[in-house]
């Protein structure tokens, strides 16, 4: 996840008169509808090869799967923001997990490598739908002085996707076959579906957000800069990332099975980075990026050459996981929020169009570099659009560019 976080076109409104287990349960739903967007969205990562070898496809179009999603929801995200704005959220909420439930069901039962496309089609649609309603409900579901605990609740279904959902499901394939983890994955979204119709309340639209307002975000220099660090960060990690199966297996010979726990490792750290830059980037925005731009541009520059070997594969690995925890959903995220703090809701459903329509384009890059190269060219290219990112955070400090205080 996949992943971007983005606020409702909805005013928050005080939750009706509610038990708190009832509030905290709506709150896990929407975190777990979260959790398996962001699951499916990146699945295919650990799955890569074997999806490619059922259908003869080699590793740069099975790349397709996700860079589809990435360009729907890129699509999504600001139309869903404002035509559903007049529709009860729960109803969307349910609709838009349901189309994922149905992906998921066609992906397993997938003839051809155009039905597997087809359903990260849905995948798309879905991720910019559910983000651009979901992700700004706190304030809906619990009272005031709760909601930035349900937030951090809500946004815990991100590092999670990474840390159990690949890895589980990645398992789950080299045991049963892939077809077999999708299916698991259209059952559990269903289980979601059940539970967000159960204990999520009706939430009637109050507030809609107009395409104006998120024109009118494009004229400050700050949205700009964040636009490009978001492009460049994003481009440099999951133009490399998406094609770290290939990499192990092909560099490093590491076994289907044994690539499991190299991405379960990699998922952990990614958590620790991602409270690390928590901490830092309220105080540090610019060295907090360019340091986890930095750390980027190191892994995927040695890879290549470190990579050849398992310890120095793990070991380089935790440093990218801590780096991507910390960099791409934590200070891109608080980059454009602070670039601008008048319109929050705007600034969140282009930070998600422009986050995913990156993430598309990078996985579109590297597989065709891969596909006409090898795993560490791919590797060589990221490091160099992370070294960018370095350059443009020294540019934005160099023109004594003012940083917005937090919002």
């Amino acid at each position: 996840m996949s992943t971007a976080t983005t606020t409702s076109s909805d005013a928050s409104a005080a939750p009706a008169l509610r038990s708190p287990l009832v509030s905290w349960l709506a709150v896990i739903s929407v975190m777990m509808g979260i959790f398996v967007i962001v699951t499916t969205e990146i699945l295919p990562i650990g799955l890569l090869t074997s999806i490619g070898s059922s259908f003869a496809v080699s590793d740069g179009m099975a790349g397709l799967m996700m860079t589809m999603p990435g360009f729907l929801a890129a699509v999504s995200a600001p139309v869903v923001a404002v035509a559903t704005a007049r529709i009860d959220r729960r109803v969307m909420l349910a609709a838009f997990i349901l189309l994922l439930a149905l992906a998921n069901f066609l992906a397993a039962a997938a003839s051809g490598y155009w039905m597997i496309l087809v359903s990260r089609v849905m995948v798309g649609i879905t991720i910019g739908g559910f983000w651009s309603i979901g992700a700004g409900l706190a304030g809906r579901l619990v009272p005031a002085e709760r909601v930035g605990r349900a937030t951090s609740v809500i946004f815990s279904a991100v590092p999670l996707g990474s840390v159990l959902g690949v890895p589980l499901g990645t398992f789950i394939g080299d045991v049963a076959g892939w077809r077999t983890t999708f299916l698991v994955m259209g059952v559990f979204t269903i289980a979601v579906l059940v539970m967000l119709l159960l204990v999520v309340p009706a939430l009637p639209a109050v507030r809609a957000t107009r395409l104006n307002v998120l024109s009118v975000m494009f004229r400050g220099i700050n949205t700009r800069f964040a636009l490009v660090l978001t492009f460049l960060i994003v481009l440099a990690h999951f133009g490399t990332y998406t094609y770290v199966t290939p990499f192990l297996e092909q560099v490093t010979h590491v076994s289907s099975g044994l690539i499991t726990v190299y991405l379960l490792v990699y998922g952990v750290a990614g958590i620790v980075g991602n409270f690390l830059g928590g901490a830092a980037v309220t105080r540090y925005p610019r060295a907090t990026f360019a340091a986890a731009a930095a750390m980027i541009a190191c892994v995927t520059l040695l890879l290549p050459v470190l990579g050849r070997w398992d310890l120095g594969a793990v070991a380089l690995l935790v440093v990218w996981g801590i780096a991507y925890g910390a960099a791409v959903p934590v200070c891109s995220q608080t980059w454009f929020a602070r670039a601008s703090p008048a319109s929050p809701e705007a600034s969140s459903v282009v930070f998600t169009a422009s986050f995913q329509a990156t993430l598309s384009l990078g996985a579109l890059t590297g597989g065709v570099v891969i596909d006409h190269s090898s795993p560490s060219a791919v590797m060589t290219l990221g490091g160099c659009a992370a070294v960018l990112v370095m350059v443009v955070a020294w540019f934005h400090h160099a023109r004594r560019i003012e940083f917005p205080e937090s919002p």
